[in-house]
C-alpha cells in the first residue's frame, strides 16, 4: 500500500503459468467485441449463454482467491460482493489506464476492482503499460512469461451492495442453460455463437459488415487456418444480410491450413476456433499422445481455394488490420514449422475430454450453488498442479 488515500495491494506471481494459458485459451475461444474501442472481452454471462458454461469452472476459484486477498487485505471481510468478472484482451490503439470514476454516478456502487494480468509486457505486447492516475506506484507492467499477443486480463469489480451481486443472475442462468443439457444429451459441450454483431470490429461496421471483420475468423488466419463450407451448395455473395452470414458461420463447416483440408467437420465457426486455440495451448504435451487412426486430410482443389479466398472476403474486409491486432509473436510463428494433422487430431479428442470434465465439475456444484445463492470457491486441487 502506497499510501491511506490510494490504497493499493500487488501480487506477484499469483497465479501459475499453465492457468494463465488457460485462461488465454478461454479468452481467445469466446470473446466478443468489447465495451472501449480496440478491447474484446469475454464475460461469464456470455459464456453460459453461449453455451461455454463450462468455461467459468476455472476462472470461479481464482475470482473467490481475489475476493479474500482484498477482504482481509482492506480489511472488510465478509463484506464485498462481486459486481462483475470478465477476460479481458486490450488491443493496439487501445487506452489503458485506472480512471476516476466521480463523474459517472451508475457506477457509484463499485468499491474495489482487481486486475490479474495473464501476460506479459514486451514479451507478448508493446506499450500498454497500466497507468494509475493517483498514488503510488504509478504504474503496474505485467510479467508472466507467456509468449503470445495481447494484453489480457482478468478484470473484477467488487461492491459492497449485495444488490449488485452477480452470482445470483449467472445462478438463474446456470440452472436453466444446465437444463437445457439435461434434455438434449447431444452435443451438449458444443459452443452457440451469438449474434455476428458481438464479433464483428469494429462495431460501428456491423450494421453493413462494409469494412473491418469477423474477430473469429481474424483469430483463425492469423494462425493460418482457413474455413470451407461443409455444405458444398451453401454460398455468400459479396453483400449479404446479417441473417446468412450468421446462418454460414453457425453451421458446420471445414477448416483447411495451407493446402490441406481437415475432413472432419466442426458445428460451427465457435468450435473450430475453440479447437485451434486448444491446439495452441496444449501442443506440447498433445505431442506425446499422437498415435492410433490417421486422420482424414486432404489436398484442397483449386475450386475449394478459390471458395476459401471468397469467404476470406467476405469475413475478413481488412485482414491488415486484423493481422495488427492478432498478429502472434515469434516463439508461436517457430511452433508452426512444426504443426501436424496427427497432433491436431489428437487435440480433437482431448479437447472433448477436457470439456466433458469441466461440465461434470458444474453439473456437480450447481445443487449447492443453488441452494446458497452463492458461487463460492470450487475445490478443484491445488491450483499449481
Amino acid at each position: 500500500m502506497a499510501d491511506s488515500e490510494h490504497p493499493r495491494l500487488i501480487l506477484h506471481n499469483f497465479l501459475p503459468l499453465d492457468l494463465c494459458k488457460e485462461l488465454e485459451f478461454i479468452h481467445k475461444s469466446c470473446c466478443t467485441v468489447g465495451y472501449r474501442p480496440n478491447v474484446f472481452s469475454t464475460t461469464l454471462s456470455h459464456l453460459i449463454a453461449t453455451n461455454c458454461a463450462h468455461f467459468i469452472m476455472p476462472i470461479i476459484p481464482i475470482r473467490e482467491r481475489l475476493r479474500e486477498k482484498a477482504e482481509e487485505y482492506f480489511g472488510c471481510q465478509y463484506e464485498l460482493f462481486v459486481e462483475f468478472t470478465g477476460l479481458i484482451s486490450w488491443c493496439r490503439g487501445a487506452s489503458i489506464g485506472w480512471h476516476s470514476d466521480d463523474n459517472r454516478p451508475y457506477l457509484k456502487q463499485r468499491d474495489f476492482a482487481a486486475v490479474c494480468y495473464l501476460n506479459s509486457y514486451d514479451a507478448d505486447f508493446k506499450g500498454g503499460i497500466f497507468h494509475f492516475k493517483d498514488g503510488e506506484p504509478a504504474d503496474i507492467v505485467p510479467m508472466t512469461g507467456i509468449t503470445e499477443g495481447e494484453r489480457i486480463t482478468l478484470t473484477l469489480w467488487f461492491s459492497r451492495d449485495a444488490s449488485y451481486d452477480e452470482d445470483p443472475k449467472l445462478i438463474s442462468s446456470l440452472s436453466q442453460d444446465l437444463l437445457g443439457v439435461a434434455e438434449s444429451k447431444l452435443h451438449s459441450y458444443i459452443p452457440v455463437p451469438g449474434s455476428i454483431n458481438m464479433y464483428w470490429f469494429p462495431p460501428d461496421k456491423a450494421s453493413s459488415f462494409s469494412s473491418g471483420f469477423d474477430i473469429r475468423c481474424g483469430r483463425l488466419c492469423v494462425l493460418g487456418f482457413d474455413i470451407y463450407p461443409f455444405q458444398k451448395t451453401f454460398h455468400l455473395s459479396e453483400s449479404e444480410s446479417s441473417y446468412n452470414l450468421l446462418e454460414f458461420l453457425s453451421g458446420p463447416l471445414l477448416i483447411a491450413r495451407e493446402s490441406k483440408m481437415f475432413e472432419p467437420q466442426f458445428l460451427n465457426i465457435m468450435h473450430a476456433l475453440q479447437m485451434v486455440q486448444f491446439y495452441l495451448w496444449k501442443f506440447s504435451n498433445l505431442k506425446t499422445k499422437v498415435g492410433g487412426t490417421s486422420p482424414n486430410i486432404t489436398t484442397t482443389s483449386q475450386t475449394q481455394k478459390t471458395e476459401i479466398d471468397h469467404l476470406k472476403s467476405v469475413f475478413l474486409k481488412d485482414l491488415q488490420l486484423a493481422e495488427r491486432f492478432f498478429g502472434h509473436s515469434k516463439p508461436i510463428k517457430d511452433m508452426e514449422y512444426e504443426f501436424d494433422w496427427d497432433t491436431f487430431s489428437a487435440a480433437v479428442l482431448e479437447w472433448e475430454c477436457y470439456v466433458l470434465k469441466l461440465q461434470k465439475e458444474l453439473v456437480l456444484h450447481l445443487p449447492h450453488w443453488k441452494t446458497n445463492q452463492s458461487i463460492f470457491f470450487v475445490e478443484l486441487g491445488d491450483l499449481e498442479d
